[in-house]
């Protein structure tokens, strides 16, 4: 009980004993691992001063014979050079047996298959200098021969480093690169020396005298880039020589032509310059290393005795210590974890969702206190944590009646500023009813144009604000004039055109929401293309429903922002007051997810911007009967039709969806029985009605001669 009073501070500087306790029950363990590194260390040094130096020479010795070889296949001799470089051969292979013997016990399990590959590689040596001197080997394939062999000692370098400190495997696997770097060099050195001779690269050896030098080039630039300063200097400067220089200027002309070098002796002279200094720093850079790894496993015993000493004697004070409290403080712990991840990841969560579906949350009840026990710190953080969940509550709860409030301001001032644009639609109906004079009968379609748009950003508002159309029709309605009805409601609806479309109609009660989200996008696209080009609309039936498309030829957007709409579009988020610039986007994604509408935007092929629009089948309906488009040529002449007119022509009804009387239609029985009458004559206009006509006329005459004027001839 005592214990449990304590601070936390005191318990974590107990508890930082615990680790020694581990380490106690591991002592033994990694004092055996950590010899083993040693051990390691230098073993790998008994290798190096064993297989590793006679290994080196041999590699050495059977470049030089694979030359003279080479030599040998092209002019089809045996020279008294190549007898004396086979002599030599030999010598280094006997010496490799040798070593192989001394290494003993260091030549573990990874070695022995590596050292039996070389072995059994060195047995074929006879045969293939056989086949060179009796003339059955062609000059490529003999000097792959040596190439197998070689492939074999540079397999056994690779096991031989097997350090623990990083440091030096690093170094080692560099220099084994640089070392590689070199074979290839040699290589391509064996084809060249060939082809001098009858002046000639076949294609294959053309082929494989590239891959050298691809190979050689990424070789260099690897071992160069893991070499510490020490061992890299060197090398630098040999590939800042003038040697290095001309040799490279050699091999990018070969590799280019596929025709070896026209100076045999420039060619010889580089080669024998550049491979002395490689060989010279690549014995001295593995002396080097060899130095360091002894030095290295000298200075982990002396650490290892120190550490293994001091380390048993804080391993058994820990292991009083640091049991009984760091069980208790770990429970103390657990138990604040639970609770914190309790209302992060599942109580904030569910109030939040909660709250957005606009249920009522009592935040006392929601807030409930975090219980936990344990120190005076533990019990502290569990206050803060209760504190904050009320905090969070609070504001949750506060943001939730601020945006509902928000959202009622939105719809009460849509209601009120629809119901005056309605007024005003009527007025300027009547008023170009009774307007005969052309220019201002224009200048009432314009205004009249700017009250469709300022009715569709008050339906904005209504949609922002959760609440639905107040326009629905009982008929459905067809495409294209939904489509022109959207047009119409756009500023620059000149600049679009609506392109022929299948014969369809969409669902009656989406109709006025479908208008306003292909409006949306078509504005969209007028704003950001130029103002000189067309806004094309298209539409089509898909196997999913049908797709209407909306392109411009603007600028287009990055990749990365039509990433950014698209997850907009395809999950409508809760609109933010502060992200205003996105209005018309947050419009479309409200609108999409209401009726479960695709939109889509990706770059269109002239490099603007494609909006497509998916509705999905179950709002299509086949209309065989209706002619879509009826009244369309007017509505795309007549900016000032709105967009209830140009629906209700579609449905052939009033704006509620009933049907409209018609003259005639059902005559009473006995009017059936008599004689129709007469077709009456037309009624001639009225003197009033022929002066507007002729006087509009007049004026419209007399303004195209003014403007004739104007231009000229």
């Amino acid at each position: 009980m005592g214990s449990r009073n304590r601070s936390i501070r005191f318990k974590i500087f107990l508890l930082l004993l615990l680790p020694l306790l581990s380490l106690s029950a591991l002592w033994g363990f990694v004092l055996n691992l950590t010899m083993g590194d040693a051990q390691s260390l230098l073993r790998a040094n008994t290798l190096y001063r064993t297989l590793g130096v006679t290994s080196t020479d041999l590699g050495l010795q059977l470049q030089a014979e694979r030359v003279r070889s080479a030599e040998a296949l092209t002019t089809r001799e045996l020279t008294e050079a190549l007898g004396s470089q086979r002599a030599r051969t030999d010598r280094s292979v006997g010496e490799l047996r040798q070593a192989v013997t001394e290494a003993g016990d260091a030549i573990g399990e990874d070695l022995r298959l590596p050292v039996g590959t070389l072995t059994s590689a060195l047995d074929r040596l006879g045969s293939i200098r056989a086949d060179i001197d009796n003339g059955l080997s062609s000059r490529l394939n003999g000097l792959n021969e040596y190439n197998g062999i070689l492939d074999s000692i540079f397999a056994l370098y690779d096991h031989l480093v097997t350090v623990s400190d990083l440091a030096i495997l690093q170094q080692a696997s560099s220099l084994q690169a640089m070392g590689m770097a070199r074979e290839y060099i040699a290589r391509e050195h064996a084809l060249v020396i060939g082809a001098l001779t009858d002046r000639r690269l076949i294609q294959p050896e053309a082929a494989a005298f590239t891959e050298y030098a691809a190979s050689r080039k990424f070789l260099h630039a690897r071992g160069l880039a893991g070499l510490d300063v020490p061992l890299r200097r060197p090398y630098e400067q040999v590939f800042a020589s003038a040697a290095f220089q001309e040799f490279a200027i050699m091999e990018a002309r070969i590799t280019k032509t596929g025709a070896p070098p026209p100076d045999a002796a420039d060619w010889n002279e580089t080669i024998d310059k550049l491979a002395s200094q490689l060989d010279g720093h690549g014995l001295t850079a593995s002396e080097e290393l060899a130095s360091r790894t002894s030095e290295a496993a000298t200075s982990t015993v002396v650490k290892i005795s120190i550490a293994g000493g001091v380390g048993l004697i804080a391993v058994l004070a820990s292991i009083i210590i640091s049991v009984r409290f760091g069980r208790r403080l770990a429970a103390e712990l657990g138990g604040l974890r639970a609770a914190a991840v309790e209302l992060s990841e599942r109580r904030l969560p569910d109030l939040v969702e909660r709250l957005r579906k606009g249920e009522d949350v009592d935040v006392r009840k929601e807030a409930k206190a975090i219980k936990v026990s344990g120190s005076a710190e533990i019990t502290d953080v569990a206050r803060a944590f209760a504190s904050v969940q009320r905090t969070a509550v609070t504001a949750a709860v506060g943001q939730a009646a601020l945006r509902r409030g928000i959202g009622q301001v939105f719809l009460n001032l849509a209601r009120r500023k629809q119901g005056l644009l309605h007024r005003q639609l009527a007025l300027l109906d009547g008023m170009q009813r009774r307007t005969h004079d052309p220019d201002r009968l224009e200048e009432l379609f314009r205004l009249d144009h700017l009250t469709t748009r300022m009715r569709r950003h008050a339906e904005s508002l209504m949609v922002l604000s959760g609440s639905a159309p107040g326009r629905a029709w009982r008929k459905p309605v067809p495409v294209i004039d939904i489509v022109r009805a959207a047009v119409a409601e756009v500023e620059d609806y000149t600049r679009v055109t609506v392109e022929s479309m299948p014969i369809s109609a969409f669902d009656g009660g989406a109709a006025a929401d479908l208008t306003h989200l292909v409006a949306e996008l078509v504005e969209n696209a007028t704003i950001y293309s130029p103002p000189d080009t067309m806004v094309r609309v298209r539409g089509d039936q898909v196997s999913n429903g049908y797709a209407i498309e909306i392109e411009d030829k603007g600028l287009g957007l990055p990749a990365a922002d039509y990433a950014t709409f698209n997850r907009l579009l395809a999950h409508s988020p809760e609109f933010d007051l502060a992200d205003s610039d996105r209005l018309g986007m947050f419009v479309v994604a409200t609108l999409a997810e209401r009726h479960g509408i695709k939109v889509l935007l990706r770059r269109s092929p002239f490099g603007g911007t494609t909006a497509i629009v998916l509705v999905p089948r179950e709002l299509v309906t086949e209309q065989t009967a209706l002619t879509a488009g009826d009244g369309g040529e007017e509505m795309a002449a007549l900016p000032s039709r709105t967009r209830k007119k140009a629906l209700a022509v579609v449905t052939s009804g009033t704006h509620a969806g009933l049907p409209r009387r018609v003259r005639q239609a059902k005559p009473a029985p006995r009017l059936k029985e008599a004689s129709p009458e007469p077709p009456k004559e037309p009624a001639e206009r009225s003197p009033d009605e022929v002066r507007d006509l002729f006087s509009a006329f007049q004026r419209g005459t007399q303004r195209a001669r003014e403007d004739a004027s104007e231009e000229g001839p």
